[in-house]
């Protein structure tokens, strides 16, 4: 790569998940090229890291095959601005952070610019329409993959890819320190803590707080010395949760804490997580679970009815190891019952306790390695042979 001009690079990250991915990124970008610009959508993190914020990433945080339908005039006339903004000063680099049906969409426009384009996170062709792959490879010159088994499914279809790990590995040490976190939490070292991680969108604390709240009335009632956290993403989703908190009459005394998701699950002896990157943490933090989801009904019916789904399990850890390591509820299988039940049993089988820890540490250690920092170099390595316009040299 040669030429004076700094490296400019368009980038767009949905939700809280994308935002700490785009700014580890950002930082390894700058410690390799000084002169970065970055600018997009950005969440806080991005914009702490020197990211021109052209909309918030939290505009971007919608879910569902249908859930999207309210929100989608606004969605397209966002995205729609970004492409002609992007196209009045194309960047160097365009590098989508997850949200693959936005980023997508503006990455193929750029392309077609020469524009050299990146997404960040795999879309999840290997759960569902896995003939996708052919058309993220027509849109993007790369896909960076969180997960090693990733990669395998998108060289089939010809699409280049490679696995970077998962920043959160790098983040979070091999041995987390539980008391520590108790400390900083004003919790008793010798308590019994489950932690409640309900989703980080409002959407999906409104389809699954009430029964994680039932959950933990119903743990709490078998096991009154147990003390419950949860840990809310954002004003707004801490606000929801009280309101649904309102109405579980049998709801047990709950800490929440504004954000501080790590150090919930580093706290806990056990967690109730919505299945997502918080699964991932928990893994990490080599804590028992049990993960829960229930999309929209319409969502789910056309899932069901097309067959789009074609995994046998949904949740990370599961996939991960390959079998049906935690207990996964989904749907109409999802209640108060069903999951305080679930994990209960759990918590106190030590064999079953061993197990997860040692699966869940040969997880970590795969996914550790520096990478922000791989991610970094296999931007700038796909950017050698181009000048920063895309073109070939």
């Amino acid at each position: 790569m040669t030429g004076a001009a700094p490296l400019r690079v368009g980038i767009v990250a949905g939700e809280s998940s994308g935002d700490q991915l785009g700014a580890a990124l950002i930082a390894a970008l700058r410690a390799r090229v000084p002169g970065l610009q970055c600018f997009g959508v950005a969440g806080p993190k991005m914009i702490g890291a020197g990211c021109e914020a052209w909309a918030g990433a939290e505009e971007l945080a919608v879910m569902g095959l249908t859930e999207v339908l309210p929100h989608l005039p606004r969605i397209l006339r966002l995205r729609a601005a970004l492409v002609r903004r992007f196209l009045a000063e194309p960047p160097d680099v365009f590098i989508g952070i997850d949200a693959p049906t936005f980023n997508l969409g503006v990455a193929k426009r750029l392309k077609r610019q020469g524009v050299t384009t990146v997404q960040y996170v795999a879309p999840q062709v290997w759960a569902w329409r896995p003939g996708r792959a052919r058309k993220i490879g027509r849109a993007v010159d790369l896909v960076l993959c969180l997960l090693p088994f990733e990669t395998a499914v998108y060289s089939r279809h010809g699409v280049s890819a490679a696995f970077v790990g998962h920043p959160l590995a790098d983040q979070i040490p091999l041995e987390v320190d539980r008391a520590a976190a108790r400390a900083e939490l004003g919790l008793e070292e010798s308590a019994t803590v489950v932690a409640l991680l309900p989703g980080s969108r409002v959407g999906e604390i409104e389809r699954l707080a009430a029964d994680f709240l039932g959950a933990a009335a119903w743990l709490a009632e078998r096991r009154p010395d147990l003390t419950f956290i949860a840990p809310m993403a954002t004003a707004h989703a801490r606000e929801t949760f009280e309101r649904k908190q309102a109405e579980v009459a049998a709801a047990p005394e709950i800490l929440l804490l504004e954000g501080r998701a790590q150090q919930a699950l580093a706290a806990c002896d056990a967690a109730i997580v919505a299945s997502g990157t918080a699964t991932l943490e928990a893994v990490l933090s080599r804590r028992p679970m049990v993960v829960a989801y229930r999309f929209g009904a319409l969502t789910a019916f056309l899932l069901r009815r097309l067959r789009l789904v074609k995994v046998p399990y949904f949740s990370q850890p599961n996939l991960l190891v390959g079998r049906a390591l935690v207990p996964e509820l989904l749907q109409e299988q999802v209640s108060g019952a069903a999951l305080g039940e679930a994990l209960l049993g759990r918590m106190s089988d030590g064999a079953y306790l061993r197990e997860l820890d040692e699966e869940f540490r040969k997880i970590h250690e795969q996914l550790r390695g520096g990478a922000a920092a791989r991610a970094a170099d296999a931007v700038l390595a796909l950017l050698s042979s181009r000048d920063w316009h895309g073109k070939p040299v």
